[in-house]
C-alpha cells in the first residue's frame, strides 16, 4: 500500500470530528484534552522510524488481538484527577471560603474522570460534565461512573453539547440494562440513595431513547467550581469565543461565590516542534506538537500510544488544532467577561533539553504551584489560572 493510500485509510480510521468544528464550521480538528509536561524536539530519524514501524503494523500477523480503549489509555497516561481536585479545593477556600465546595462543573470533560473522582471524595458532592464527544461521555457512563457507587448516577449529569451554547446541551442517559448491570447490593440505611438511583434509571431510559428531549435546566445546583483542564481552552481560536465562554461560566457559578479554574502551558520550548514520551509498564505514550505558527499562534497536537503487548501503535489516537493563548490574553478575556479577580499559579517544568523521556509520572511530582505576580520566562512552565467571584 502506498504512503498516500495509507494516510487516507488512517484518516478514515481515526475519524476526526473537529476540535474547533466543535465550535465553528470552518475548523476540521478533533478536540480532546491533554496534559503537557516534558518535551523533546522532533527528530527526523524518529519520524522515519515511526513510518517504518507503521509499515510493519500493516503486516501484523495478529490483527485480532484485543486493543485497549483509547480513552482508557488517555486516562492512565495523562490525567491526575486527585491532584487537580486538591488544588481546586485549595483555590476555593483561598478566594471564596466560608463553606466547602460541593458542586462541580467540568467543561470539555471527555470521559469525566475528574467528575467521577470528585463524587468519590464526598457523598454530598454533585458534578456536571459537558462535552461534544458523545462517544467519550457514553464511555464514562459505562466505565467510570460505576466505580462511584449506586448513587453515582444520581449525582452526575453528563451533557452533550457546545460550551459556547450550553443551554442547548442535551442530557446523556444510560440504558437501563447498563445501570442494572452495575448496581451492587450492599447493606445500607440510605433509602434515599436507592430512590435516587431508581429515579435516575427512569431518566436514563428516557434520555437514551430520546436524547433531544432533555436539556440543561435550573434543577442542577449552581456550581461552586467550574474547570476547563488539559488546555481545552486552546480549542477556542477566537477572542470573541473565549470571552463568550467565560460569560457562560460566570452565569453558571453560585451567587454565593465561586471560582473558575483552567490550565495553560508555555515557555520557550512550547513554540517549536516537540516530542514527549512517557513509558508505562504496558505502553508508551507520545505527545507530538507540530511546527508553531507565530502569527496565528496555532499548532497541531497529536497523541500516540505504542502498545507493547500487542506490538502495535495507535497513531493519532487524538489529533486537534490549538491556539496557544498567553497569560495576559486569558486574564483580559476573563476580566472582560465580568470576573472581578484573576490569579496565576505557576510552576517551572524540567528543562526539555535535559529530560528526553520519562517513566510514568515520576518526574516533577514534588514541584508545587505557587501564586505569582510576575514570572520570568523559562524553557517550560505550567499554570493554573483562577478567576474568582464572591
Amino acid at each position: 500500500m502506498g504512503k498516500r493510500d495509507k494516510k487516507q485509510r488512517h484518516q478514515q480510521r481515526t475519524g476526526h470530528k473537529g476540535a474547533a468544528s466543535y465550535y465553528t464550521v470552518h475548523h476540521d480538528d478533533d478536540y480532546e484534552d491533554e496534559s503537557f509536561s516534558f518535551q523533546q524536539p522532533c527528530q527526523d530519524s524518529e519520524e522515519h522510524q515511526e513510518e517504518a514501524e507503521e509499515e510493519e503494523e500493516e503486516n501484523d500477523p495478529n490483527p485480532s488481538m484485543e486493543m485497549p480503549s483509547k480513552f482508557l489509555l488517555y486516562q492512565q497516561s495523562v490525567q491526575s484527577p486527585k491532584g487537580d481536585i486538591s488544588y481546586l479545593q485549595k483555590f476555593f477556600l483561598t478566594y471564596v471560603g466560608g463553606r466547602l465546595p460541593l458542586h462541580l462543573q467540568e467543561d470539555f470533560c471527555g470521559t469525566a474522570l475528574l467528575s467521577t473522582e470528585w463524587l468519590r471524595s464526598d457523598p454530598r458532592r454533585t458534578a456536571v460534565g459537558l462535552d461534544l464527544d458523545l462517544e467519550a461521555l457514553q464511555w464514562c457512563l459505562e466505565n467510570n461512573i460505576n466505580k462511584v457507587g449506586a448513587d453515582g448516577y444520581s449525582r452526575l449529569s453528563l451533557f452533550h453539547g457546545n460550551v459556547l451554547n450550553p443551554q442547548e446541551a442535551r442530557l446523556v442517559g444510560i440504558k437501563p440494562q447498563e445501570l442494572i448491570k452495575n448496581i451492587q447490593l450492599v447493606e445500607s440505611d440510605y433509602n434515599s440513595e436507592i430512590a435516587a438511583t431508581e429515579l435516575n434509571m427512569l431518566e436514563g431510559s428516557t434520555a437514551s431513547t430520546n436524547e433531544g428531549s432533555v436539556k440543561a435546566d435550573a434543577k442542577i445546583p449552581a456550581r461552586d467550581i467550574i474547570c476547563a483542564f488539559n488546555y481545552s481552552c486552546c480549542c477556542l481560536h477566537k477572542r470573541a469565543e473565549l470571552v463568550l465562554y467565560f460569560k457562560h461560566v460566570l452565569e453558571a457559578l453560585s451567587k454565593k461565590g465561586g471560582i473558575f479554574v483552567m490550565d495553560l502551558y508555555g515557555g520557550r520550548s512550547s513554540e517549536q516542534s516537540l516530542r514527549l514520551q512517557r513509558r508505562f509498564p504496558n505502553f508508551t505514550y507520545t505527545w507530538e506538537q507540530a511546527e508553531f505558527d507565530i502569527i496565528e499562534r496555532k499548532t497541531r497536537i497529536s497523541l500516540h500510544f505504542h502498545l507493547k503487548k500487542q506490538q502495535k501503535k495507535l497513531r493519532h489516537a487524538f489529533s486537534y488544532s490549538w491556539r496557544l493563548w498567553s497569560l495576559p490574553e486569558i486574564r483580559d478575556c476573563l476580566e472582560e467577561a465580568g470576573f472581578p479577580s484573576v490569579h496565576f499559579w505557576l510552576r517551572k517544568m524540567p528543562d526539555t533539553n535535559e529530560n528526553r523521556s520519562t517513566e510514568g509520572f515520576g518526574i516533577a511530582q514534588d514541584l508545587k504551584y505557587e501564586e505569582v505576580k510576575t514570572f520570568q520566562q523559562e524553557d517550560a512552565w505550567n499554570a493554573y489560572i483562577v478567576a474568582a467571584m464572591k
